[in-house]
């Protein structure tokens, strides 16, 4: 009975270090994406300030109407 109960114990800490090994990698995956996605916020960031930058430019070469 013990070495049945002993096989039981080493199949699920077994089960349980792959599981790790899997959310490690998860974790990974999901960091790697995390910078790309902050890496294109910024270059959309840096767009958006040149557009609104140059609607500024725009709006302050019209004149101004009551």
């Amino acid at each position: 009975m013990s070495i049945e109960l002993f096989n039981r114990l080493e199949q699920k800490v077994t089960s349980a270090v792959e599981a790790l090994e899997l959310l490690k990698m998860e974790a990974e995956e999901l960091r790697e994406e995390n910078a790309r996605l902050k890496q294109e916020r910024e270059e959309w960031e840096r767009r958006l300030t040149g557009v609104l930058g140059k609607l500024d430019e725009i709006e302050a070469g019209e004149p101004q109407s009551a």
